[in-house]
């Protein structure tokens, strides 16, 4: 178990690091951006440099939610007990579902091969989601005074890490490589070749020479599906994520007078969401994998 959570972290400071690498590649500085007076950009907000890495309020998110979540499987693990309590009891249970959850869908071989991936999306995607809910995230920072009196936030000084296009992309594309290694494993070079453009079924004669033109042309469709995946992946998330930001934003400024009652309902229903969301990623990356993975139809079936 503790070997799992080590894993677990590994992975999770990687994607924030390759998502801080994206970033600094495409975000922009603040001095330069274009804000808007109301809403939220589309870009993450530069706070500062570290040499030529440009380091945004969303990856401080994604840093703080890893390095919480570091402490969190630290302290589980510290002195493992038989009958499990407090915080391990917690992540034991949390561990053991998604386990049982995968296995129940991808196979017993399979999990055993890609749960560490599949567990720590979730885990990281989850929490990433629910810490950009906080009371302050995306509210305190710099900014300037409104004509009528009320402050006006420029740039937060949080902001929620799967809110950011870079981030939802670096972990869809750690993803894909991950596919593409575990794809080859299990087929081979050939196999994996073979999996896209070979001929299906029992064709015989002409109609096998017509299948494998036929098959040829449907596998550089499949060739095309699979490079737009990452695509889709990240912007599911990021779309998800970045629109019930934006619902919150909208309701505490209708009525500025009640701006602390009107979004208590969304927060709620953006708690639903973040979990969903995170399930939603996992379980695409999941089926995905098994796709490639299978050798025939209903092979994990009795799984």
């Amino acid at each position: 178990m503790a070997r799992r959570f080590s894993t677990f972290i590994l992975v999770a400071l990687v994607l924030c690091l390759f998502g801080s690498v994206t970033t600094s590649a495409f975000a922009e500085t603040a001095e330069h951006a274009v804000k808007e007076e109301h809403g939220i950009p589309l870009k993450p907000d530069v706070l500062f440099h570290v040499g030529p890495l440009a380091v945004t309020n969303s990856m401080v998110v994604t840093w703080i939610v890893a390095a919480a979540i570091l402490v969190c499987a630290q302290l589980a693990t510290r002195k493992i007990k038989p009958v499990p309590t407090g915080l391990q009891n917690f992540w034991e249970w949390l561990v053991e579902s998604l386990h049982n959850f995968l296995e129940s869908i991808i196979g017993r071989d399979l999990v055993r091969k890609t749960f560490w991936f599949f567990a720590t999306i979730f885990i990281f995607i989850l929490f990433v989601n629910w810490f950009g809910l906080i009371p302050g995230v995306g509210t305190v920072g710099w900014g300037h005074r409104l004509a009528n009196g009320t402050f006006h936030v420029d740039r937060p000084l949080l902001r929620g890490g799967n809110a950011d296009l870079n981030m939802t992309t670096a972990m869809a594309m750690i993803f894909f490589v991950c596919w593409t290694i575990w794809a080859i494993q299990a087929n081979g070079v050939g196999g994996f070749l073979m999996h896209i453009f070979g001929p299906k079924g029992d064709s015989k004669g002409i109609m096998k020479i017509a299948m494998v033109g036929i098959f040829f042309v449907v596998g550089l469709l499949e060739i095309v599906s699979i490079l737009f995946r990452p695509i889709s992946l990240s912007f599911r998330l990021y779309g998800n994520v970045y629109a019930g930001e934006t619902i919150l934003e909208s309701m505490s400024t209708m009525v500025p007078a009640l701006s602390w009652l009107i979004p208590i309902p969304f927060y709620f229903m953006e708690l639903l969401v973040g979990l969903v969301q995170a399930m939603v990623f996992m379980l695409l990356t999941a089926v995905f994998t098994l796709l490639i993975a299978q050798h025939e139809p209903g092979h994990e079936a009795h799984h």
